[in-house]
């Protein structure tokens, strides 16, 4: 029994969102829950906030132990990318990509 969850466009670039997603991917839901409250770093509360979700769709979907789901797969991939201009000396113009992630979490019944 397979459930999943996904979030699109977040903003935060897919680089600092794979650190938090490494530590969490192949662990049991609770031991990533407790993992991700712990880390002082943005990205966990937007995957703790989807772990939520795909263990609330497993439950909906009639999953008979919630407590022994793990995650089978956590995947940030790279959302379009927000193109900025910032002035610079002379005239010049310099310029900034604000990169966005899609992020999808996959929990699996032992």
């Amino acid at each position: 029994m397979e459930a999943r969850a996904s979030v699109r466009h977040v903003r935060m670039s897919p680089r600092k969102m794979r650190v938090v997603a490494n530590l969490v991917r192949g662990k049991r839901v609770d031991q990533a829950m407790a993992t991700l409250q712990n880390i002082p770093k943005r990205a966990s509360f937007i995957i703790r906030k989807l772990l939520l979700s795909a263990v609330a769709n497993a439950e909906h979907k009639g999953a008979s132990d919630v407590d022994a789901l793990v995650i089978k797969s956590c995947t940030i991939d790279n959302g379009p990318i927000i193109k900025r201009w910032m002035p610079r000396a002379m005239g010049r113009a310099n310029r900034i990509q604000r990169r966005t992630s899609h992020v999808s979490i996959v929990v699996a019944g032992v």
